[in-house]
């Protein structure tokens, strides 16, 4: 995200994984509209529903998810297969 770390409850992962599903079908229709839909949509729920991690906390990250900027382009070698989130 180039926002540094986020910790997400476990409650919020199933969402996450639901919006990373939901970005890889977007990317395998090649339909521009619902990728940056799901894909921002996913991004407000790591910054809401996340706790961010200062910058002087480095932890093994589980996921590292594309910048906000990311075009559908850049996003279709990361959100392929499993997509980010491997079900």
């Amino acid at each position: 995200m180039g926002e540094g770390q986020y910790r997400l409850p476990e409650e919020v992962h199933e969402r996450v994984n639901e919006l990373d599903n939901a970005v890889v079908a977007a990317v395998e229709k090649d339909d521009e509209d619902a990728f940056h839909a799901s894909f921002e949509e996913m991004l407000d729920v790591i910054r809401a529903e996340g706790e961010h991690l200062g910058d002087e906390v480095l932890e093994t990250s589980d996921v590292i998810v594309p910048p906000a900027d990311t075009s559908m382009a850049e996003a279709a070698a990361d959100f392929s297969g499993d997509g980010l989130i491997p079900d």
